[in-house]
Formats: C-alpha cells, structure tokens, sequence
C-alpha cells in the first residue's frame, strides 16, 4: 500500500491558478477560484447548489476552458493519470461489468487480454470480482457506483475527480462508500477531489475541505481536517468529528451569507 507524505510534505500535483468561467449571457460561475493540489489530498469542494463546485470539476478534469486564468499540473500529464465519476454511474447498458471497467483501457488501444489482471484486481477491490460477467442492469444502485469508481480507478491514476458520487445513495449504502473510497485511496495512493453538499461527509473524507460561495463562484475558506487515516467508525462518532464538523458548518454559514 502506498505512504502518503506528511500534509506539509507532499509535492504538489496541480495548481488552479485565478481561474474565471464565464458562460453565455455573462453568466459568472466561477471568480477568481485559486487552488493547490497536492499529491496524496483527499479535497472535498462544499457549498451550496450554484456555487461552481461541478464547473471546477470539469476545468480540472478538462471538459471545459477557463475564460481566465489557469490549471496547470505540476508534471506533464499521462494517459490514465486522470479518471472521473459522476453523479451517474454512465455505464454502458450492453456490456459487462468488466467490460465497463476496461473502457479506459480500450481507449488508449490496448486489449483485453493485456490488462485482464489489472481489471480482475480492482473489481475486487470494490468487491465486484463475483459479478464481472454481469450486465448493469442486474445491480443495485451502490454497486453501480461501485463500477463507476472501478473503472475512474483501473489505470491507478494520480487524480479521481468525483462529482457528488453517492448523492443518490440511501444513507446506508453511502457510509459503506465513503469508507471503501478511503480504503481504495489509500491502496493506489492517488489524489481525489470530491464534490459534495454533505458536511458530514466532506469531515469524514477529507484532509482539506474548500468551501465556496455563489454569485459568483468562489472559495470562502478553506478547512483542514487533521484527523489521521484510516477512520472508521470510531472516527464518526468522536468529539474530534463533531468539533470538525463544526468548523466546516460555519464556514458554510459564511459562503451562504456570502451568497
């Protein structure tokens, strides 16, 4: 499993640089947005609907441009060092599990046969290795996702991007989730950024939470969560968690004030 640097320690990965976007009929979603991601965070972007947390998502993840200001990765980026979950699963309806799972693979030209391995071994970090043949159709709603995450995770890459992955998901399911995410983090070592509205859920996951304001988007503060990992459920129901959750809670009061 690979260590992750100490907090202060970690090389840097990422920078969003003073990045506005402004879409058509001067709609500002984002002003002024300033980031540093660093290898080994886990960041949690928080704030309310319209505050520009999925636009953020979809310039780092190169889906859209600026209208001003950069991102930039520290290194020169490679195939497979980024990968990407959505609020939906986005699965393809007529293939398989596994088959779901090797796309990114697919896309870089490679075949089946190759990487194999690689997919048997991430379906199983998601404890999915039993269903590999099964079409999505035949899962849950939290399996699904499990897929989703599988398939963003498959070439081990440097940075998930995920946009709000459980919102959907029934408290049970979503607790589940949250702690296989850590788990499947710590395993490959990688950065994540995780889109939520979920105080809780942003405490639990995060080693840094940056909340945003709307109209226009932008970062009000930033909160770091300096509880160690892993975290379990011991972690969840501490006075260490309550304390950071609270923390983050005025933080969010002032974005809506803000607002």
């Amino acid at each position: 499993m690979p260590k992750v640097a100490p907090f202060d320690s970690r090389a840097e990965l990422m920078r969003v640089s003073s990045v506005d976007k402004v879409f058509p009929g001067n709609v500002q979603a984002l002003k002024d947005m300033s980031l540093a991601v660093r290898e080994g965070d886990f960041i949690s972007l928080l704030g309310p609907s319209g505050c520009g947390k999925s636009t953020a998502l979809r310039l780092m993840a190169d889906l859209s441009r600026p209208t001003s200001g950069s991102i930039e990765w520290a290194q020169p980026r490679g195939k497979g060092d980024l990968g990407v979950v959505f609020q939906e699963p986005t699965l393809m309806p007529w293939t398989t599990v596994a088959q779901n799972v090797f796309l990114p693979f697919r896309l870089e030209g490679k075949s089946y046969a190759e990487v194999k391995d690689d997919i048997l071994d991430v379906l199983k970090l998601v404890g999915l290795d039993k269903f590999q043949n099964a079409y999505p159709r035949e899962l849950s709603g939290g399996m699904k996702m499990r897929v989703a995450i599988a398939r963003a995770m498959v070439t081990q890459p440097k940075l998930i991007l995920m946009d709000e992955p459980f919102a959907a998901l029934d408290e049970i399911t979503r607790f589940k989730l949250n702690n296989d995410l850590l788990a499947m983090q710590a395993r490959i070592g990688c950065t994540v950024i995780f889109v939520t509205h979920s105080v809780f859920e942003s405490v639990f996951l995060s080693d840094r939470i940056v909340v945003m304001a709307a109209r226009p988007g932008r970062v009000i503060e930033e909160v770091r969560v300096d509880a160690p990992y892993p975290r379990t459920e011991d972690f969840r129901t501490s006075a260490e968690y309550a304390a950071h959750c609270r923390a983050a809670s005025r933080a969010l009061e002032k974005a809506m004030e803000a607002a």
